[in-house]
């Protein structure tokens, strides 16, 4: 199956997508568009940019070797502090925080507050959603 999306008004192909291939794109801005699919039917259909937008973010969260340590690290040990993430994973502070920030605002870690401490833990429920989401769209 080939999914074929062109600009109605200069009829530009601006996305392809082949049941084996990825996504080859450059959405931006673009609209109306009409889907083509591969029987040759054509239809109408609106494109939400923002949520294109976040859905990436949150994938970009999960597609990166040192968030993936992180996530692998949180999941042998139920929960951990920072300090606990950063000594294990021999890093800087700075660095371990800068990703727990992205995995937290992707919904992937959960935190815990316990007096002065910040508890990290996998948040399963979100990564589920995710994985849902990603056999969705490769059908």
């Amino acid at each position: 199956m080939y999914l074929y999306i062109r600009n109605k008004n200069t009829n530009q192909l601006v996305f392809h997508l082949k049941d084996t291939g990825y996504p080859m794109a450059e959405l931006a801005h673009i609209h109306p568009l009409t889907v083509i699919t591969g029987n040759g039917k054509s239809k109408e259909t609106k494109i939400d940019y923002q949520a294109i937008k976040k859905a990436t973010a949150i994938l970009r969260a999960i597609n990166h070797k040192l968030r993936q340590h992180i996530l692998q690290a949180l999941e042998e040990k139920k929960r951990m502090t920072v300090t606990e993430i950063y000594v294990h994973l021999r890093l800087e502070q700075s660095v371990a925080s800068q990703h727990l920030a992205i995995m937290r605002k992707a919904g992937i870690v959960k935190t815990i507050r316990e007096g002065k401490f910040i508890w990290y833990s996998v948040n399963n429920e979100r990564l589920q959603e995710i994985s849902f989401f990603v056999e969705n769209l490769l059908g």
